[in-house]
Order: C-alpha cells, then structure tokens, then sequence
C-alpha cells in the first residue's frame, strides 16, 4: 500500500518523466479482438503521457463480452479468388467477405 495515495503517485510518475490526467466522464472503451468485443461501460480512463508514447489505464466495473461474427471460407475459395484476381490472401478474404461468400462476385470486385 503506497502512503500518501495520490500525492505520492503523482511524484513517483514526475520523477519517470509521465504526465497523469484523468479522462472523465468516459461513456464506454471498446476492446475488439478477432474472436469477441469486450465493452467497458462508464470506465475510469487515465491518461499518462510519456516522451515517445502514451499508456492508458482503464478500470471498469461493468464489462459485456460479445462473440464477433467472423466469415470462414474454404481455403480453396480463398486460393481459387487469389489466383482468378491475381491478388492477396487478405484482399482475397475481404472480396470475399464483402460478397458474402460468392466467388464471381469477388473476383469481379477484385479485376473490375
């Protein structure tokens, strides 16, 4: 437990070169990764700045996890939609997403 709470904190991070400022009155902070969402409702957000970079610290009592819709296509679509448009993987995997699946329509957006 430090003594002396904030007073304290702030001299420790004077001393590392950081500048503290609480965000305040954040409404949500939005975590995505590739497979789930995670919202963080009326979190508490501080802001430290440092020379070359900035940390954000984020607390939160009300979190909601959402399971992302991720498309999956057959690793022969995605090759096929590759070698038709002359393309890369990821472009190949966006056409198709944005096509919902349909390969001509994917290798049109792709060559037109």
């Amino acid at each position: 437990m430090m003594r002396g709470g904030n007073r304290e904190m702030r001299r420790m991070l004077d001393k590392m070169g950081l500048e503290m400022k609480d965000l305040g009155d954040v409404e949500e902070v939005i975590i995505k990764t590739d497979t789930k969402e995670l919202y963080l409702i009326k979190p508490q957000v501080l802001e430290m700045k440092g020379k070359d970079s900035t940390i954000f610290q984020v607390v939160a009592t009300s979190i909601e996890e959402k399971q992302r819709e991720v498309p999956t296509f057959k690793e022969e679509d995605i090759v096929l939609v590759m070698q038709q448009a002359g393309t890369t993987r990821e472009k190949a995997i966006q056409a198709l997403a944005e096509s919902k699946g349909d390969m001509a329509q994917a290798i049109l957006t792709l060559t037109t």
